[in-house]
């Protein structure tokens, strides 16, 4: 999987089960290790996250499953709610 970094932002995030879960704001990069580390989610769909006190969502890139028009990671059961939590920070 190769792509510009700057390609990424704005990418609308789906899981594979179709479930919309926000659009790419940020990338954090490991630089000692010259990688991805993950995505930083804006525009969370409040459907499945209770945005209260919501601190900001961060997908591990090891969970991606593709990348093009939109951004692809595998559905973790139990880590959307109404789907059920996510990686809250």
């Amino acid at each position: 999987m190769e792509t510009q970094i700057t390609e990424l932002f704005g990418l609308q995030i789906y899981t594979d089960k179709g479930m919309f879960i926000g659009e790419v704001e940020d990338v954090v990069i490991d630089v000692d290790s010259k990688k991805i580390e993950s995505l930083v989610v804006g525009k969370v769909n409040d459907q499945l996250f209770e945005l209260k006190n919501f601190k900001g969502l961060k997908i591990p890139y090891r969970i991606i499953s593709a990348i093009d028009d939109i951004v692809l990671i595998r559905h973790l059961p139990g880590a959307f709610a109404g789907g059920s939590g996510g990686e809250e920070e």
